[in-house]
C-alpha cells in the first residue's frame, strides 16, 4: 500500500528524473507535483534544454533508464505491447537497457553467508571476486566446487528488493489514479500493466524459481541431446543466489567466433526455432527472451540456453487458441480467427461485423504471399495493430509469447538470410491439427465435455433452490459497479444544497420587499419593525447570494 511520508523520498526522485527529461506534464497530470508541494517538496521546473529536441519515446526511454530497474523491467515490458502501443513506441522501448556499475564483492558477503551458513570461500573454491556479468537485478560470479566443477553463482544486488517494493507501491498508486482522472487513460489498463510487472518481478527478484525455470526446461529436452540446459545445485541455491553449472562456449552474438569454429549458422537457426516453436506449441513453457545472449554455441551444433528468468507459460486452451489463429490465417478463414478475438476481447463490447472485415483483409493481404516471403513479425504487427485499432487488449501470457517469436525471427535470419520462421510453425501446427482429431484426443475432449454438462445438470436444482431460497428471505442482492459514482452523489448533494438555499434567497428577498412596502405597523424606537425585518431579510439574501457564487466558483476549479 502506498505511503506518502515512506516513499516521499523516491516520489521526489522520479519526478526528478521526469522534469529532467522534458515530462514534466506527466508529473502535473498524475498529481504527484500536488502531493509533493503539500509535504514541502521543491520541484525545480527548469526546461530540460538538453533533451527538448528528442521526441516523447526517446525522453521516456532515457527516464526509464535513469530510474532503474523497475522502470527498465516495465518499459521492456510495455515494448511488447504493441496491441496498446502505437509502433513508435514499442520499437523506442525495446532498445532500453541498463547499464548498472556492479556492486563489490564485499557488499556481497553478508547476505552470501546468511544464505549458505557460513563463509562462501569455505564452499567454493577459486570464487572470483570481481564479477563475471552484471545486470540490475543480479551479477554473476565464477568459481568451482570442491571437486573442481565449475559453476556460476547469480547472486541478487543487495537492497534492490525495498526499491523495487517502493517503486511498485508508487506505480500501483499512480495507475489506480490515473485510471480514475483521465477517461483516455483507461484503454491502456494501467493498474493491469503495474500488476503484469509486479509478477513478473517478484518472479525473477526469487532466485530459486529461475533454478526450478531450468530443471523444467531441462526434463523438457531431455531426449534432445542437441539443446543443453545447465544443471542447478540446489544444495547451495536460494531466492538471493542460484548456482548453476558454468557452460563454456561461442555467444550467440559472436558470429565471427561461430564461423571460426566451423558451426552451420543455418543449421543453429533451425534447430533454435525448432527448440523454442516445442516450447511453445508443445510444453506450453517457453524461454521469453531467445536473444543472442541468452545462447550458447557448442561443438557439434548443439545449443545452450541460459538465463531463465523471463519464461511465459500458455494453459493448453491458450495453445488451443494460437493454433486456430496461424491455421485460420493459412486457409484463409476468418471466421476461425475471429472466434479467436472474441475470446480475446473478454466482456467488452466490440463491433463484429467491422473486426471481420480487417481480419478478412488481413487474410487477403497475406493469401498470395509465397512461404519464403513471409515474416512471422510482420504478421504480428499487423495482428497488434488490429487488436488496437479495436481496443481489445492482448492477454498478458500471449505479450511474451509474441515477443519470444519475433525474437527468434530475428536471431534466426542473423545467421541464415533465407530463415523463414513459418516454414520452422508449419510441421508444428500441422502435428496438432492432425492430434486433435485423433480418436483417443476425441475422446478425451468428449470425456471433459461430458463432465462439463453433467456437472452443469446436478448443481443446476441446488443452485435454484438456493436462488428461491435468498429470494424468500429477502437476502438477494443486485450488485452495481458504477465508476465514480461516490462522486457524482457528492456533486448532486451540493447541487441540490445550492438550489434550496437559491429558492430560500429569492424567497427572502421578495418576502423583504413585500414588508418593507407596507405602511404602518409597530416602530421601535421611531423605525418601523417591519423595515428592520425587510433590511434584515435583504442582509441574509445578500450573504447567501456571496456564498453560492463562492461554491460555484470552487466546484469550477475542481
Amino acid at each position: 500500500m502506498f505511503n506518502a511520508v515512506r516513499d516521499l523520498p523516491r516520489l521526489r526522485e522520479i519526478s526528478s528524473v521526469l522534469i529532467r527529461y522534458g515530462l514534466g506534464d506527466l508529473v502535473r497530470g498524475t498529481g504527484i507535483a500536488t502531493l509533493l508541494e503539500r509535504a514541502g517538496q521543491i520541484l525545480q521546473w527548469g526546461e530540460a534544454k538538453d533533451v527538448a529536441h528528442l521526441e516523447p519515446p526517446q525522453r521516456v526511454r532515457l527516464a526509464f533508464e535513469a530510474l532503474g530497474p523497475t522502470f527498465v523491467k516495465l518499459g521492456q515490458m510495455l515494448s511488447t505491447r504493441e496491441d496498446l502501443l502505437p509502433p513508435a513506441w514499442t520499437t523506442e522501448l525495446a532498445r532500453l537497457h541498463s547499464d548498472v556499475p556492479p556492486v563489490p564483492f564485499d557488499e556481497l558477503l553478508p547476505q552470501l553467508e546468511e544464505a549458505l551458513g557460513r563463509s562462501p570461500f569455505e564452499v567454493f573454491v577459486d570464487l572470483e571476486r570481481e564479477p563475471y556479468a552484471a545486470a540490475s537485478i543480479a551479477q554473476v560470479h565464477r568459481a568451482k566446487l570442491t571437486n573442481g566443477t565449475p559453476v556460476i553463482l547469480k547472486i541478487r544486488r543487495p537492497g534492490i528488493e525495498a526499491k523495487i517494493d517502493a517503486d511498485l507501491r508508487i506505480l500501483a498508486y499512480l495507475a489506480r489514479l490515473v485510471e480514475r482522472e483521465i477517461v483516455e487513460a483507461r484503454l491502456y489498463q494501467p493498474v493491469q500493466v503495474v500488476d503484469q510487472l509486479r509478477r513478473s518481478l517478484a518472479r525473477e527478484l526469487d532466485l530459486a524459481v529461475e533454478a526450478r525455470n531450468m530443471e523444467r526446461f531441462a526434463r523438457n529436452f531431455a531426449d534432445d541431446p542437441d539443446i543443453l540446459v545447465p544443471h542447478v545445485y540446489w544444495a547451495w541455491t536460494s531466492t538471493v543466489m542460484n548456482v548453476q553449472e558454468e557452460i563454456t562456449g561461442i555467444r550467440g552474438n559472436d558470429l565471427a567466433a561461430i564461423d571460426a569454429a566451423g558451426l552451420d549458422r543455418a543449421e543453429l537457426a533451425a534447430r533454435g526455432a525448432d527448440a523454442v516453436l516445442k516450447m511453445i506449441l508443445v510444453d506450453g513453457f517457453f524461454h521469453a527472451d531467445p536473444h543472442p545472449g541468452n545462447v550458447m554455441y557448442l561443438p557439434g551444433n548443439r545449443i545452450a540456453l541460459i538465463d531463465f528468468g523471463m519464461v511465459g507459460r500458455l494453459s493448453p486452451g491458450r495453445r488451443s487458441q494460437i493454433i486456430d489463429l496461424l491455421t485460420g490465417l493459412a486457409r484463409h478463414d476468418e471466421q476461425a480467427m475471429l472466434d479467436v478475438f472474441l475470446d480475446w476481447r473478454g466482456s467488452d463490447a466490440v463491433d463484429e461485423s467491422r473486426l471481420a472485415a480487417d481480419l478478412g483483409e488481413l487474410a487477403f493481404d497475406f493469401a498470395d504471399v509465397p512461404l519464403k516471403d513471409l515474416r512471422v513479425g510482420v504478421l504480428l504487427h499487423r495482428v497488434s495493430a488490429i487488436l488496437r485499432d479495436h481496443a481489445i487488449v492482448l492477454p498478458a501470457d500471449l505479450t511474451l509469447l509474441f515477443k519470444a517469436l519475433i525474437s527468434l525471427e530475428g536471431l534466426g535470419r542473423q545467421y541464415d538470410p533465407e530463415f523463414r520462421l513459418i516454414a520452422r510453425v508449419k510441421p508444428f501446427l500441422d502435428r496438432a491439427m492432425s492430434e486433435r482429431y485423433q480418436p483417443v484426443e476425441a475422446i478425451r475432449r468428449g470425456q471433459s465435455t461430458f463432465s462439463d454438462v453433467l456437472g452443469l445438470v446436478t448443481s443446476m436444482p441446488r443452485d435454484l433452490a438456493r436462488l428461491i431460497k435468498d429470494l424468500r428471505q429477502g437476502r438477494m442482492r443486485v450488485e452495481l459497479d458504477l465508476k465514480r459514482l461516490d462522486s457524482f452523489g457528492a456533486r448532486l448533494d451540493s447541487a441540490i444544497d445550492r438550489g434550496t438555499i437559491g429558492v430560500m434567497t429569492a424567497s427572502l428577498v421578495i418576502g423583504s420587499s413585500i414588508v418593507m412596502t407596507v405602511p404602518g405597523g409597530p416602530t421601535l424606537f421611531g423605525v418601523s419593525l417591519l423595515s428592520m425585518f425587510g433590511l434584515a431579510g435583504y442582509v441574509v439574501a445578500f450573504v447567501n447570494s456571496l456564498w453560492i457564487i463562492l461554491s460555484i466558483w470552487r466546484s469550477g476549479r475542481n
